[in-house]
């Protein structure tokens, strides 16, 4: 079993985390990176206290004591409009602070957004692809079921 928190963007904290549930049920978007064998179970779910990303110092501290081994910035960061330009930021200094490994993204990144996003400047010089590459890798029909 592998326990994971989740942090999603400010802008969505109301959310209640329908995508990220269900993709990490499918194995789908961030998810796939884990054996198909490994039973993954959420530990804590929070947002990131707003720009510019204050609880990012502080949640996953609790996430850890709740037994969290990897801890997921949501796909909302990556694709939410404007993405978070300081997403590579909390990846560096979650895993600098807490030795535990940040997976950019949660949910595959649905079309409708891959689409507008992919001609985007700023978000080729934010270097998505590097970060968040094995969201648009994804199966062009499951991206599609989440727009």
């Amino acid at each position: 079993m592998t326990k994971i928190g989740i942090i999603i963007c400010g802008r969505y904290k109301n959310c209640g985390g329908g995508k990220c549930l269900r993709s990490m049920r499918e194995r789908v978007g961030g998810f796939a990176l884990y054996p198909e064998d490994t039973e993954l179970e959420l530990v804590g779910y929070s947002f990131c206290g707003d720009c510019p990303g204050g609880n990012v110092e502080y949640v996953p501290d609790e996430m850890i004591r709740n037994g969290a081994e990897a801890i997921h910035l949501a796909t909302g960061l990556v694709v939410g409009y404007p993405p978070c330009p300081r997403i590579g930021h909390f990846k560096e200094f979650i895993e600098s602070r807490y030795g535990i490994p940040v997976v950019i993204g949660t949910h595959p990144i649905p079309m409708k957004y891959m689409k507008v996003h992919e001609h985007l400047s700023f978000w080729k010089n934010m270097k998505m692809d590097k970060m968040a590459g094995h969201l648009m890798n994804e199966d062009p029909a499951v991206m599609e079921a989440y727009d």
